[in-house]
């Protein structure tokens, strides 16, 4: 399994360029899971469903499951956010894991950049950055592709994955559940 993390400052187009990178990989033939980290409390159950209130009630873990897919939901319940490598952990294996957010963290990262947000690069402060996709060329000399060639930006992501099972991340502080 590899890993690549896609960084910028909200409103860049992380979720654009991976929504698009995706189905551009698929047809590749990389099977890709995503891990996205979310800066906010956050939601995917409906109050008043059952499974919701089984969260409420207290539980640890909901697990809900159909026909079509099944989530696992885990509350927190007063324990630190756990860490990149511990969320890598409970993934199945695919081909790919790009990780959308944890701009902070250790992994290998394509920055993603716009202009128009007025925001500072995040490179070369960040030596994990190894490439870029932006709006304008970067400063520097890390690889760099349009933000709009899809295709582009795909070559770098296989370019520059590194091995989720080699890497030594270090977390923003977060513990290592388990």
């Amino acid at each position: 399994m590899k890993l690549i993390g896609l960084a910028g400052w909200s409103g860049a187009g992380k979720t654009t360029l991976l929504t698009r990178l995706i189905p551009c990989l698929g047809r590749r033939g990389v099977a890709v899971s995503t891990l996205k980290h979310a800066h906010h409390r956050f939601d995917v159950d409906t109050p008043g469903k059952d499974s919701w209130k089984h969260r409420e009630a207290g539980a640890r873990q909901v697990l809900v499951a159909s026909e079509a897919r099944w989530a696992l939901l885990t509350e927190h319940r007063g324990a630190p956010e756990p860490d990149l490598r511990f969320l890598l952990s409970r993934l199945s294996p695919v081909d790919l894991v790009i990780v959308e957010g944890f701009k902070r963290d250790t992994h290998p990262k394509i920055e993603v950049h716009r202009a128009a947000n007025g925001k500072p690069w995040l490179h070369p402060e960040d030596p994990q950055i190894a490439a870029i996709a932006s709006d304008v060329p970067p400063p520097g000399d890390l690889p760099w592709v349009p933000l709009d060639d899809v295709e582009a930006a795909a070559d770098l992501v296989q370019r520059f994955a590194a091995d989720a099972a080699a890497w030594r991340g270090v977390g923003r502080g977060g513990a290592a559940f388990g």
